[in-house]
């Protein structure tokens, strides 16, 4: 699993992007990599804010050569599905509409491909994969959270004074206006590396697919996307329908984070009833699946285990 040729810097052979309709008509830039032959089974990956799918495509490469079919969609908004009332930041109304979205994508793609299911979320796609789960919205065989946003950081300290501010400044003038203007969080004299990976080869890809595809790089949140990041974490946080949810979950929870709150994300995945938690210490940064070696080899051997019990292979 460590370092191998593959090109972290091209569409592999065999892959597809193109864009779906939502229930609205809103666009949604996906991605599509059939297995080769009998597929094992079906996996839908969603990344973080901002995230596109070109940042990922040596770890999808990964489950695709283990005979996976590959799937992933750019969140409303972000990346190349468009952008919210004109914002350039990245903006939304209501984490209700990336749920709606998320809810008939999904729909469709277990309809039309093969199971097991399985569905994986980073960071931002990690809290919306649970609270999907958790909302009953979709019903896979098996779910992973990687470095998943469950709690925010706040420059304030605490969340709910954060939300507080957050609130305020909104009402202060256009909420899609972005909340910031550098660096994946305000304040902070950390690199915005140093905040993601240790490892700058792979941080440098995402810089050189950037600068390939400018269209798709989406600029710091807006102060609605920040009010409603609060506070859906928050509601699901606190939800009762946490030791309900049912579907076998592994998570992968980087305890030094310095994007998302990793103790408010220990707290809430322990309310869950069939869920595995991994944490990483100091060795890594928010991208665990992008980290150096020793890192992300970890973490795809723990992903990859839990596939072979919740879904072994026919």
């Amino acid at each position: 699993m460590a370092s191998s040729p593959f090109d972290r810097r091209a569409i592999p052979a065999g892959a597809e992007i193109g864009f779906w309709q939502a229930e609205d008509g809103w666009p949604l830039r996906r991605f599509d990599w059939p297995a080769q032959g009998t597929a094992r089974g079906s996996i839908l990956f969603q990344g973080g804010r901002g995230d596109m799918v070109e940042k990922y495509l040596e770890t999808l490469a990964h489950w695709h050569g283990q005979g996976w079919n590959i799937a992933w969609f750019d969140w409303r908004g972000q990346s190349g599905s468009g952008r919210v009332n004109g914002a350039t930041s990245g903006h939304i109304e209501d984490f209700a509409d990336y749920i709606a979205d998320y809810r008939s994508f999904a729909r469709e793609w277990q309809a039309s491909t093969p199971g097991p299911h399985v569905v994986m979320g980073h960071s931002m796609g990690g809290h919306l994969v649970l609270r999907a789960l958790v909302e009953r919205a979709i019903r896979p065989d098996a779910a992973v959270l990687v470095a998943p946003m469950l709690g925010l950081k706040s420059p304030l300290g605490l969340a709910a004074v954060g939300e507080r501010f957050a609130r305020f400044m909104g009402g202060l003038g256009n909420p899609a206006r972005a909340a910031w203007k550098d660096n994946e969080r305000p304040y902070t004299i950390e690199s915005r590396q140093s905040l993601l990976t240790h490892d700058r080869d792979r941080y440098q890809d995402e810089l050189w697919w950037q600068k390939a595809n400018p269209a798709n790089v989406t600029g710091p949140p807006s102060w609605k996307w920040l009010i409603e990041a609060f506070r859906s974490t928050r509601e699901l946080r606190d939800s009762p329908a946490l030791t309900a949810m049912e579907v076998p979950l592994l998570a992968l929870v980087a305890e030094a984070d310095g994007l998302v709150d990793a103790k408010a994300g220990l707290a809430t995945l322990a309310k869950l009833p069939d869920a595995r938690i991994v944490r990483f210490g100091p060795e890594s940064a928010h991208e665990i699946l992008r980290e150096a070696d020793a890192v992300r080899d970890r973490a795809i051997g723990e992903i990859d285990r839990f596939l072979e019990a919740q879904t072994p292979k026919k």
